[in-house]
């Protein structure tokens, strides 16, 4: 699948989820307005029915009256006279065994909901009964309801996007993987092909001074085969000296370079042994040195550094070069990011991989300043 495959059906989820959740809190809001404003038809008739009750004679029919009162099973409801005492109650369950402490803090809950019906007890108003009511415990939920379907939906999206980067990554590294393993192989063939060559030089020509340099340099095409092939597989850390593998990096590196970039090794003051895979360790070394050197355009200097912290060892890799934009300081290490018109935008990446995967270290961009320079670090546990 391609990224910008993955990419599309992100904000497809994403735009999904806000047109589910838009939906479903328009639906269940107008819902909740309908039997909000129904409740509200139904305790008035209520009242209407304690009205009734209140001022029944001996000679009223009250069955109707009584069926209405009896009807409500869900609205939880607290009749009180003019100075707020309690008469009588409905659909309230008591829950301390002062009933009376419990039903006079209900009623203040009820009183500040603002929910109320008043009912003349005689017509000039001077006597009256209020009807305390708030909304059935159906329509508490369903006031929940649509804030539930929102977390579950959200939970959805989270999940299938964690799966689709989940595929992407997984997809990416078979393709490094593969790739990898077939350069090595590719290598192979030709590497074999030069050896046969360069012993048969060395036979006829034994004293030829470029010979020595030669078998160097397969030497090093031999380990740049060897470590593709490594990529995919765990390797095997062996304890090794820190510092002399740095010196052999810089070193090789320095031969290969031009004259006006200074690489600078800082010798720490004890012998630093740590476990590495000395082929690929090497690799992520010579990565950054090379893109510190084009950073530089050449000309500059690289200073590399060891020292330790409570947990970590520190490699300091600095240059004098251009500096990353502080926005582009994490993208550097995504597959693919390159500045360069030739190159795939692997190294970081790949660099990365090494240390962090094989190694259980850290790699990240320290300090960058636009025409200063940068400074990548490198931890490993010490």
């Amino acid at each position: 699948m391609q990224l910008l495959d993955i990419s599309k059906l992100k904000i497809i989820l994403i735009v999904s989820a806000v047109a589910i959740a838009v939906s479903s809190l328009y639906i269940s809001h107008k819902l909740v307005k309908d039997l909000s404003l129904e409740e509200k038809l139904r305790m008035e008739v209520w009242a209407e029915a304690m009205s009734a009750f209140n001022n029944a004679d001996d000679v009223s029919d009250l069955n109707l009256v009584l069926k209405v009162l009896n009807a409500n099973n869900t609205i939880p409801v607290i009749v009180a006279d003019s100075n707020n005492s309690i008469q009588t109650y409905r659909n309230i369950e008591v829950e301390s065994n002062d009933t009376v402490a419990y039903l006079k803090q209900t009623l203040d809950d009820f009183i500040d909901k603002g929910k109320v019906i008043r009912i003349d007890i005689n017509p000039n108003g001077s006597e009256y009964i209020n009807v305390y009511y708030e909304d059935s415990l159906m329509l508490r939920r369903l006031s929940l309801y649509p804030y539930v379907q929102l977390g579950v939906v959200l939970i959805f999206v989270l999940v299938a996007i964690f799966a689709l980067l989940s595929s992407k990554k997984a997809e990416q590294n078979k393709v490094w993987v593969g790739l990898s393993k077939e350069t090595a192989h590719q290598l192979g063939t030709p590497i074999s092909s030069l050896i046969a060559w360069l012993e048969l030089l060395k036979d006829q020509y034994p004293n030829d001074a470029l010979l020595p340099c030669m078998a160097e340099d397969l030497d090093r095409l031999q380990m740049i085969a060897n470590r593709f092939s490594k990529i995919g597989s765990a390797p095997e850390l062996i304890p090794t000296d820190l510092y002399a593998t740095l010196k052999d990096i810089t070193t090789y590196m320095a031969n290969r370079t031009s004259s006006k970039v200074n690489i600078i090794l800082n010798q720490p003051d004890q012998k630093i042994v740590v476990p590495l895979n000395e082929s690929l360790f090497s690799w992520v070394i010579e990565n950054l040195c090379k893109n510190a050197i084009d950073a530089m355009d050449g000309v500059g200097t690289i200073t590399i550094s060891i020292f330790s912290t409570s947990l970590w060892w520190c490699i300091d890799i600095e240059d004098t070069g251009k500096g990353i934009i502080k926005s582009k300081q994490k993208t550097i290490f995504t597959p693919g990011y390159t500045t360069k018109k030739r190159g795939w935008g692997l190294g970081l990446s790949l660099a990365r991989r090494i240390i962090e995967e094989y190694h259980s270290g850290h790699i990240y961009v320290k300090h960058s300043e636009l025409n200063k320079g940068t400074v990548f670090r490198i931890e490993l546990k010490k």
